[in-house]
């Protein structure tokens, strides 16, 4: 059980939220805050039983998340996105997960998922080059995982992977600066003609078809998940929480806040009243989607049972239908939050709206796409898209 994470992360949030403006200021997360996640076992929530982790519920690990998003955006961002590559990595080859947590079990993986880079064959792996954008807490990792089409002599794409690069072969420029999102140092990771041995390039069709190297080392049903589902759920959380922390300090400020043009409390306003329960509820809703699929799948990869594509795409469905409730929850609250809503400070309204934004706009987030899947699933349409 994941209860005593749970329990130390809500401890930890007054501290978190405190520091969400350290953590803009910075454009990365404070190295204070990685510490006290780490030192409460978050990180290894996912991580294989096989280097020290827990193996847990995926549900376990969504909590968790949610509650770091809700004190501090950035910080739920990135530890949602940091958390989940241990999952990831106990897909590989057990000779690369021995490299990564062989000798130090709190080693933790940065992404970058977009195939930017350019990837050829060598003997014995491949060569490895190019830029890739976008890479949430990579200041905080000692190895990232680098999506890459795989082409041949003729440039022609054969293949599409993920490779697993250590630190010492990539270098990152600092290149984020946005108005949303601001400390999760998503920066840019630059590799240059660097050699990636095969045991640690893992490629998208065995991981589609939930049969991985990896399988032979980790058991447990987590690592039976489909990587669009869990993945894509990585993304949506930590907005929940966001939406979360917005709502909290929305009603605590309107229990307080009187409206000078109207002459009234604002929390007497029957307007506001139902702002509230609208946003309250499309939380609620956003919520209970994503622990639903995600249970679900889990537990039937607990009883050792096929996983069927309706539940994959409904997955992506109501993932992308929870980020768009999410972050319109949040839009309800501030077009009725004042002026006022718009200072800086640790319970920022205007902070969760920006940084709700910013994740809306992830790749993971595409509505017409994911919706697009479900329809064809749903109508009996051969489904050929790797995030399903």
């Amino acid at each position: 059980m994941a209860d005593d994470v749970l329990a130390a992360v809500r401890d930890l949030a007054p501290v978190l939220r405190e520091r969400a403006a350290e953590a803009e200021e910075l454009r990365r997360v404070p190295d204070a805050s990685v510490k006290e996640l780490e030192d409460a076992g978050f990180f290894q929530l996912l991580q294989p039983k096989a280097f020290g982790g827990r193996a847990a519920d995926p549900v376990a690990f969504y909590t968790v998340v949610k509650e770091i998003a809700k004190a501090c955006g950035s910080t739920g961002w990135v530890a949602s996105v940091v958390g989940v590559h241990p999952w990831h990595v106990a897909l590989f080859d057990p000779a690369a997960q021995q490299e990564v947590w062989g000798e130090d079990h709190r080693t933790r993986i940065a992404s970058s998922y977009a195939p930017t880079g350019k990837a050829a064959a060598a003997e014995g792996g491949f060569r490895l080059s190019g830029r890739w954008h976008f890479s949430s807490g990579c200041d905080h990792a000692r190895w990232v995982l680098l999506g890459c089409l795989v082409t041949d002599a003729g440039g022609n794409p054969v293949d599409m992977r993920t490779f697993l690069v250590p630190r010492a072969d990539y270098r990152v420029d600092d290149v984020w600066d946005t108005v949303g999102l601001r400390g999760t140092g998503s920066n840019d990771i630059v590799v240059d003609d660097v050699f990636v041995p095969e045991h640690r390039a893992l490629s998208f069709g065995p991981v589609t078809a939930l049969d991985v190297p990896g399988h032979a080392l980790n058991p447990e049903p987590v690592y039976r998940l489909p990587y669009a589902g869990v993945f894509t759920t990585t993304i949506a959380t930590p907005i929940v929480g966001i939406a979360e922390g917005a709502y909290d300090s929305y009603t605590e400020a309107t229990r307080k806040r009187f409206r000078v043009s109207y002459g009234q409390q604002v929390a007497e306003d029957p307007f506001a009243q139902v702002r509230i329960a609208r946003a309250a509820g499309d939380i609620d809703a956003a919520w209970l989607q994503l622990t639903r699929n995600i249970g679900a799948m889990h537990a039937l990869a607990a009883r050792g049972e096929q996983i069927p594509m309706e539940l994959r795409t409904r997955t992506r469905r109501d993932q992308v239908l929870a980020t768009e409730r999410a972050v319109g929850a949040i839009d309800l609250l501030m077009e009725n939050a004042g002026g006022n809503a718009m200072r800086t400070g640790p319970g920022a309204v205007q902070r969760a709206w920006r940084d709700a934004h910013t994740g809306r706009g992830h790749a993971a987030n595409d509505p017409e796409r994911a919706l697009v899947m479900y329809g064809q699933c749903a109508l009996g349409i051969d489904i050929q898209d790797t995030m399903a």
